[in-house]
């Protein structure tokens, strides 16, 4: 009783009781894994209508240079992250990573252009640090603040239309476009952006205005909450990491598949190449290969293989080569799916190795990434 006290409760905490949620902890805070529905009818519910999740216990820091200038606060934050984010045009998102001093990856972002700021989203079990982080290394440039809203995503198919009968400009949003709008008459900020593999959205609102926009999506009738455990296998199939699970500090962007997430001018050759954290080791990753990457991984038969399962080059389980970091049944993909780190000279597709289950040794094939085709609209 006393840990459940203890964990924080996200605007919409009411009203996933009230729903008939069944909450555990996570990253602090008391959240919804599923609804009466089940996780396997929320998940196919959001590849084919729309799902709406709580996000709300992820970070929301604005970054704002004291000078004023948005060149100059984007300039120190990629003094963190090895991201272009000088070229990012306003009212548009970019993927990213701080990165520490040995290459690892302390936390994986998204990062928007506003005005004359940077709004930044960090994941909840990092965002203290983060904030930390921010104001020691660039809080003599910028004002680094901590935003108090909810977060809200709605993701699947009918998402658009449902938030376009809302505010019609949605509709003409490109995947990672972010933009001001009202929805019921409270001041959002709406990105088409999501971490289900869907089209979707992703809606900043204010904290005390959250259940009411919450309880007005869900009298849609394409629309039905969903719960942690739905949005962890939809990431999964969409190969999409967890912060702690398939990345953290002992993984480099380029070991973790997330090369796609630099640009050309942080690159060697760029026009502001390196001056991050650990830049020497990624670009060089990134020149000559890492000695192991991420894969997907589709095991035989219709056995999951779950995270921290050990991976070996042979049947008989005589040789380690790795481990997976998730792992579960697909429902979109109606197989099992995994991710998991090997050799480079076992990250081929169609590579057949091993992985441990009960003291079996099951047979697994290296794939490519995702599982199913996204959707995103660009």
């Amino acid at each position: 009783m006393d840990e459940t006290a203890a964990l924080k409760k996200t605007p919409l905490h009411a009203l996933h009781l009230s729903l008939g949620a069944r909450m555990v902890p996570f990253a602090g805070y008391d959240m919804p894994v599923q609804y009466p529905a089940g996780v396997l009818k929320e998940h196919l519910w959001t590849r084919t209508s729309a799902g709406l999740f709580d996000v709300s216990h992820m970070g929301q820091i604005i970054v704002r240079s004291r000078s004023g200038s948005y060149e100059d606060a984007a300039l120190a934050l990629e003094s963190l992250v090895p991201v272009d984010l000088v070229g990012l045009a306003e009212n548009r998102q970019r993927y990213g990573f701080f990165t520490d001093d040995n290459g690892g990856i302390l936390d994986d972002l998204m990062i928007t252009h506003m005005d004359d700021y940077l709004f930044v989203v960090v994941n909840a079990a990092c965002k203290d640090a983060d904030l930390k982080h921010l104001q020691d290394h660039i809080g003599d440039r910028c004002e680094i603040t901590s935003v108090d809203r909810a977060l809200l995503a709605l993701q699947g198919p009918r998402a658009v239309s449902v938030l376009a009968e809302l505010w019609a400009d949605l509709a003409y949003m490109k995947f990672m476009d972010v933009r001001h709008c009202r929805l019921h008459d409270v001041s959002c900020l709406v990105s088409r952006s999501g971490y289900s593999g869907e089209d979707g959205f992703e809606i900043s609102v204010p904290a005390d205005k959250a259940e009411d926009i919450a309880k007005r999506l869900l009298e849609h009738p394409d629309v039905q909450p969903i719960g942690l455990g739905a949005r962890d296998s939809l990431r999964l199939e969409a190969g999409l990491c967890l912060y702690g699970n398939d990345i953290d500090q002992t993984t480099t962007p380029i070991e973790a598949a997330l090369e796609w997430g630099m640009q050309k001018a942080r690159k060697t050759g760029g026009a502001r190449a390196g001056g991050f954290p650990g830049a020497d080791r990624i670009l060089s990753e990134l020149q000559n290969g890492a000695s192991r990457r991420r894969v997907g991984l589709k095991p035989e038969g219709k056995a999951p293989v779950r995270g921290h399962a050990k991976l070996y080059a042979d049947a008989e389980g005589k040789t380690e080569i790795g481990e997976v970091t998730s792992g579960g049944f697909g429902p979109s993909a109606e197989s099992p799916v995994a991710m998991g780190y090997v050799p480079v000279g076992h990250a081929a597709p169609g590579t057949q190795i091993y992985a441990e289950v009960r003291g079996k040794y099951l047979p697994v094939s290296v794939c490519a990434l995702p599982f199913i085709t996204p959707t995103y609209k660009r």
